[in-house]
C-alpha cells in the first residue's frame, strides 16, 4: 500500500511501537481535522518495531516535542515544506521539565496544591527524573504525561 507524500507538515519516525497511540493522544491527533497516516509494528534495524505518524498542515510546538522526547526519546521528527523535508530533529530530553509529567508520590505538593511540576533529568539514557519539590525519582517507562 502507498501513503502519499505530504505537501506540507511533520513526520515523527522511530516512535516505539508500544507508545504510538501515546502519542497520538499527547498530541491531540484524534480531535484534529488534518489529514493523519501512521504505521504500527512497522520493521525497524533500530528497534526492532517501530511506529511512524505523519500530520499534514501541523507543526509542533516546543512543549510537544518535548512531550514526545519523553515518550519516546529515540524519535525523529522531520518538518516537511512543499514536499521536501525542511528541517531535521533528533529528539533530546531537556535538563529540565516544567509542567509535562505528573509527580507520582501522592503527598507532592504538585498533587495538592494548584501548580505546576518541575522534574531535572537526572539520567538521560535510562529516561530517569527526579522531582524539585518531594525528590521522587520517575522512571521514563512509567512517566504519566499531564
Amino acid at each position: 500500500m502507498k501513503v502519499a507524500a505530504l505537501r506540507n507538515g511533520t513526520v515523527i519516525d522511530h516512535i516505539p511501537s508500544e507508545k504510538l497511540f501515546q502519542v497520538i493522544t499527547i498530541l491531540e491527533l484524534d480531535g484534529v481535522t488534518n489529514q493523519v497516516t501512521f504505521g504500527y509494528n512497522l520493521e525497524s534495524k533500530k528497534l526492532g518495531k517501530k511506529a511512524i505518524i505523519k500530520v499534514s498542515d501541523k507543526y509542533l510546538s516546543q512543549d510537544e516535542v518535548n512531550k514526545i522526547a519523553i515518550l519516546a526519546p529515540m524519535a525523529k521528527i522531520n518538518i516537511i515544506k512543499e514536499y521536501e523535508v525542511a528541517e531535521k530533529m533528533q529528539l533530546q530530553l531537556p535538563d529540565e521539565i516544567i509542567g509535562v509529567i505528573k509527580c507520582k508520590n501522592p503527598k507532592c505538593i504538585t498533587n495538592n496544591e494548584p501548580m505546576s511540576t518541575k522534574f531535572r533529568a537526572i539520567d538521560k539514557t535510562k529516561g530517569l527524573f527526579k522531582c524539585h519539590y518531594c525528590e521522587r525519582i520517575v522512571e521514563g517507562e512509567n512517566v504519566v504525561i499531564i
